[in-house]
């Protein structure tokens, strides 16, 4: 006979689970939650003209005003006459309200392209104050002359955030083709630690507030809802099981379909836009199946759900049940396929040469705020589905626009920037985002994608619950 967990039990196994969780994801974060991702700031993006060959007496200085607090790399546009240019560049970064030179790097002539922008990374990273003033200086030392380089100009442009360019000293006008790229450093890093034993500590403050509660025979929200899942977990293994096995009902392939599905739908996705809409998506194959299987998953679980209340009316009228659980057994049954959907995902994986990450053990999480999102989804659909039943039409053409306004198929960068918070406010792009991040790129993302995949699937869950839950005593009167 299987041993109950009690609720002191259960606790402390709770607990351990998220110390090992947060002590692992710290790790596979890595430097993703101590810096911003790199930013690159570019003065211009043409050039009209070059500075003309720069001797050893030449003195090259651009000013700007940086917008990160780490500066990694410069870079110019050089016009080298050929790959015999004898000597070296020497490039400095300087605070000119004391003098101090910040950063000193050397850059071979002979090395640098011609009429393209050459990046130069300094020896370390330059720590630098947002918002002041900074100094770019370039000379060549040992030039010869008819055998120096030059450096490209833009003179309708300024630099970004205020700056000037000058040459011996003289001001001239527009800018250099320089840009620099850096990142800031993340108080998130730095206080993870605090940050995770804080939220445990409150984690754990509340395990004892409800063995306290438990022994003391009150009542709290939270006991009543692990009573019930408690209480009910055979009905809702039955319910599960039952949504699952109906989908293949008759079927030849059964459970096979929810691997073929996403492969199908991914390889005529793939020719239409690899072949007749041409896409330069790095790897495309993954990055549109991620997509695929995250927003089917979406519209499987709603479409299920929202008939939820409404497909169980004669067992909500005989006997009493927990009306939650049924729009929560519709999206366990479809995760079901969610798992299995990812099968498929990992030989596409293997195919297209993708590498295995330690990365990927962070997929649970954007996987699990999904289904929280899709149950806060089918509360509000399923009780709305009760009162009004053309819910389920309204949904078919709302989940149609849904799916359009998620990036899958298409580049985020297709967006003008201005309609970026059409993105902001999707859920499912978050999800998603987060996803391929982890898969493709084989990083951690940014602190703020965890953030926004918290929000983004809590706050429907809370208000699918409170609505749901308002209105639940009224569903037998509408069934």
């Amino acid at each position: 006979m299987k041993r109950k967990i009690s609720l002191p039990q259960g606790c402390v196994i709770f607990l351990l689970l998220y110390a090992v969780l947060a002590v692992g994801v710290y790790y596979i974060g890595g430097e993703q939650f101590w810096y911003s991702p790199n930013q690159t700031v570019q003065g211009t993006s043409g050039s009209t003209s070059t500075v003309g060959e720069i001797g050893k007496d030449t003195l090259l200085e651009q000013t700007f005003v940086p917008t990160v607090s780490e500066i990694q790399s410069v870079s110019l546009v050089f016009a080298s006459p050929g790959k015999q240019n004898p000597g070296e560049a020497v490039l400095q970064l300087l605070d000119p309200s004391c003098g101090k030179v910040l950063a000193e790097k050397k850059a071979a002539l002979s090395g640098l392209a011609n009429n393209a922008a050459t990046g130069i990374a300094f020896d370390q990273p330059v720590r630098v104050e947002q918002g002041k003033l900074l100094v770019f200086k370039l000379t060549v030392p040992a030039a010869q002359s008819g055998r120096s380089i030059s450096v490209w100009y833009d003179d309708k442009q300024t630099f970004p955030g205020g700056g000037s360019w000058y040459l011996n000293g003289e001001l001239k006008q527009g800018v250099l083709c320089f840009s620099y790229t850096g990142r800031t450093p993340l108080s998130f890093g730095r206080n993870y630690a605090k940050i995770m034993s804080g939220l445990g500590l409150l984690l754990a403050l509340y395990c004892i507030n409800l063995v306290w509660r438990q022994k003391k025979g009150r009542k709290s929200q939270g006991l009543n809802l692990i009573n019930a899942f408690t209480r009910y977990r055979f009905l809702l293994h039955q319910l599960v099981a039952r949504d699952f096995k109906t989908k293949y009902k008759r079927s030849v392939l059964g459970v096979f379909w929810s691997f073929l599905n996403p492969l199908l739908a991914m390889l005529v996705q793939y020719v239409i836009f690899s072949t007749i809409f041409r896409s330069n998506i790095a790897n495309f194959p993954v990055y549109l199946l991620i997509g695929i299987v995250f927003f089917n998953f979406f519209t499987e679980a709603t479409n299920m759900g929202i008939a939820s209340i409404v497909g169980n009316a004669p067992l909500i009228t005989k006997v009493y049940i927990p009306k939650y659980i049924f729009p929560v057994s519709r999206v366990l049954s479809s995760a079901i396929n969610l798992l299995i959907s990812l099968i498929p995902l990992l030989l596409v994986m293997v195919i297209t040469g993708t590498a295995f990450r330690p990365s990927l053990l962070l997929l649970p999480f954007p996987i699990v705020c999904t289904i929280l999102f899709c149950i806060g989804m089918c509360f509000l659909l399923s009780a709305a589905m009760v009162f009004f039943r053309d819910t389920q039409f309204l949904w078919s053409v709302v989940s149609m626009l849904w799916m359009y306004a998620t990036p899958l198929f298409y580049p985020e960068s297709i967006l003008p920037q201005k309609y970026m918070f059409i993105f902001k406010i999707n859920p499912m792009y978050h999800f998603i985002r987060f996803a391929r991040a982890i898969i493709i790129s084989g990083t951690s993302p940014e602190p703020k994608a965890y953030l926004f995949c918290i929000i983004a699937s809590v706050v429907p869950l809370l208000i699918g619950g409170i609505v749901f839950k308002k209105n639940q005593n009224k569903f037998i009167l509408n069934l």
